[in-house]
C-alpha cells in the first residue's frame, strides 16, 4: 500500500465508523423504534373491524387522530365480545404482549362483558364481580376444559404486571357509560367496575383514567335528549355511532391531559380538541 494511504488510514477508518453509526441510527429509527400506544378492550373501544360496520364505532378508532403519529404509533387491538378474562384465555393478549417494548403504553378498558355469566353455553366470559383474590373453578361448557376463573380486578392486575415487566406503561380506564338514564342522570359505575378498576390500578401503581365519570359528566351537561339522538342510535344502548365515539375519544384525551405526570402527554397534538375545553 502506498505510504500516503497508510498515513491516512486512521482518518478513513474514523470516517467509515461514523458513517456506519449514522446508518445504524437511521435503520433503528426506521425499524419502528418510536413508541407504540396499544389499546386493548371490548367493542366500545373497537366495534367490529373498526370500520363503522352497522354504523357503530368504538372510541379507539378515532384516538389516533389526537396524536402526532410521526412520533408515536397507535394500534387498536380491542375486540368485541371479550371480557378481561376471555381476552386472555382466547389468546388475543398472547398476540399483543410480545409486541410491547420498553417505552410503550397500553390502555386497558374492559368491564361491559365481565358481568356476563361465568359459565354458560353462550359465551362463558364473566369474571368474579370484585377486585379480590377470590377464584371459582369450573368445567368450561364451551371449551370443555377445567378453568380457574378470577376476579375482574385480578385480570386487570395481571395485564398491568405483564406490561410493567416489559418496561412499558399500563393505563387503566373505567368502562364508558351506557346510554341508560334515571331521573336525568347518566349511567355510572363508581360502585362496581369503575371502583374495581381504580383499585387494581392503585395496587400496581398504574395511571387510572375514570373515563366513566368524565363521559357521564359530559353527558349530563349536554342532556339526555341530545346524547340519545346524537351519540347513539335508537336500537343500541351500549355502542356509539361515529359522533359518540369521537366524543369518547376526546374525553380519553382529556383524561390523559389531566394526568400531568403521564409521559403520553408529550405525544398529543397541541391543537387536539378535547371534551369540555
Amino acid at each position: 500500500m502506498p505510504h500516503h494511504l497508510i498515513k491516512r488510514s486512521p482518518v478513513l477508518c474514523l470516517l467509515f465508523l461514523g458513517l456506519l453509526f449514522s446508518v445504524s441510527c437511521a435503520v433503528m429509527k426506521n425499524n419502528g423504534q418510536k413508541p407504540t400506544l396499544f389499546l386493548i378492550g371490548d367493542s366500545t373501544v373497537k366495534n367490529g373491524r373498526g370500520d363503522g360496520g352497522g354504523g357503530l364505532w368504538g372510541w379507539g378508532s378515532f384516538l389516533g387522530q389526537h396524536f402526532d403519529t410521526t412520533r408515536i404509533k397507535v394500534e387498536n387491538h380491542a375486540l368485541g365480545g371479550t371480557s378481561s378474562r376471555t381476552f386472555r384465555t382466547q389468546g388475543h393478549w398472547d398476540k399483543v404482549l410480545p409486541k410491547v417494548k420498553a417505552g410503550d403504553f397500553v390502555m386497558i378498558q374492559f368491564g361491559h362483558n365481565d358481568s356476563s355469566p361465568v359459565n354458560d353455553t353462550l359465551r362463558a366470559r364473566g369474571t368474579i364481580k370484585n377486585n379480590s383474590e377470590e377464584t371459582q373453578e369450573i368445567d368450561n361448557l364451551i371449551t370443555k376444559k377445567h378453568e380457574v376463573v378470577h376476579s375482574y380486578g385480578w385480570y386487570l392486575r395481571q395485564f398491568i404486571s405483564e406490561i410493567q415487566a416489559k418496561g412499558a406503561t399500563a393505563i387503566v380506564l373505567s368502562p364508558v357509560p351506557r346510554n341508560t338514564w334515571k331521573d336525568g342522570k347518566a349511567n355510572r359505575n363508581a360502585l362496581d367496575y369503575g371502583k374495581w378498576a381504580s383499585e387494581a390500578a392503585a395496587q400496581k401503581n398504574a395511571p387510572f383514567i375514570d373515563l366513566n365519570q368524565l363521559i357521564a359528566d359530559r353527558y349530563e351537561k349536554e342532556g339526555e335528549e341530545k346524547v340519545r339522538s346524537t351519540y347513539f342510535n335508537t336500537k343500541d344502548h351500549t355502542h356509539t355511532i361515529e359522533e359518540g365515539a369521537r366524543v369518547n375519544a376526546e374525553v380519553v384525551v382529556e383524561g390523559i391531559r389531566k394526568n400531568k405526570k403521564l409521559e403520553l402527554n408529550k405525544y398529543l397534538l397541541k391543537s387536539s380538541r378535547t371534551a369540555g375545553l
